[in-house]
């Protein structure tokens, strides 16, 4: 019989290695996944992750990306690393947790597909936003984050909302699932999706005006397996589906995506 998974250390972290992954998942700092701190202990993860997705949101091209995973939290609520970003959690209450967090807005280059071709770059910027989770039992927890900074302008604001679950498949196994979706301003829209007027007459596409809404849905599901308490290994699938303007973009060429990943993670 299945069981729900408590949210112990490594599994809380799997969840974040989907998350980790923001060139192939396109899901980069979407939640804020904590654990082992709040129990009144420092504590860490590194790991490496080998992850096949697409080069861009909405490219038909695949991109395969051998990345590092580190992680670490405080127990007096501060957090850092890859999947989480820079942040505090100011909650000491077991199950929610509420705070402020710098992450980064990656970007795109041109470079990366023929179908950019005339686009320009979308540069690296900063985000300040915020985050609130709630547990509605032990392995069923929601997730939601705003980060704000991100497009051409810097003024692009994205909302994520989520929700994962944890279930025992035996005692060195367990499964995670989630749910996620994302609404956007219409100048993160505009930059990653839309066509301007000058962009129009280097790249060939003809003007697009996209604006604010859904951007996409999302899930997945992963699969850990657990050497020992520290040492695990985990498997996982996403499938990601464009919504609203971003799914009618000239730069969309494929609509729905899958993507992979296999990482190995040393918690401490």
């Amino acid at each position: 019989m299945l069981k729900p998974l408590p949210l112990i250390k490594t599994a809380a972290f799997t969840a974040s290695l989907l998350l980790a992954a923001p060139a192939a998942f396109a899901q980069s700092f979407d939640a804020v996944r904590l654990s082992g701190a709040a129990s009144g202990a420092d504590t860490g993860s590194i790991g490496l992750a080998v992850v096949s997705g697409r080069e861009y949101k909405g490219s038909d091209e695949r991109r395969t990306l051998v990345l590092p995973i580190i992680d670490f939290q405080w127990k007096n609520g501060w957090f850092a690393g890859t999947a989480n970003g820079v942040g505090y959690d100011f909650s000491n209450t077991p199950g929610t947790h509420y705070g402020v967090r710098l992450t980064a807005d990656l970007g795109r280059k041109e470079s990366r597909s023929s179908a950019l071709k005339g686009m320009g770059d979308v540069d690296v910027k900063p985000e300040v936003g915020g985050f609130f989770n709630y547990a509605v039992t032990p392995a069923f927890v929601l997730t939601s984050s705003l980060r704000y900074g991100s497009g051409n302008d810097s003024d692009g604001l994205v909302v994520d909302l989520g929700a994962a679950y944890g279930i025992a498949l035996a005692p060195k196994w367990n499964l995670g699932l989630g749910v996620g979706a994302s609404y956007v301003n219409s100048n993160h829209m505009q930059s990653y999706f839309g066509v301007t007027a000058a962009q129009a007459v280097t790249s060939g596409y003809a003007p697009y005006t996209a604006g604010s809404g859904l951007r996409d849905v999302r899930a997945n599901v992963a699969l850990n397996y657990y050497f020992s308490p520290q040492i695990s290994i985990t498997g996982g699938l996403s499938a990601s589906s464009l919504q609203g303007d971003a799914k009618d973009s000239p730069l969309t060429r494929k609509r729905s995506t899958t993507a992979a990943l296999v990482g190995v993670t040393y918690s401490f």
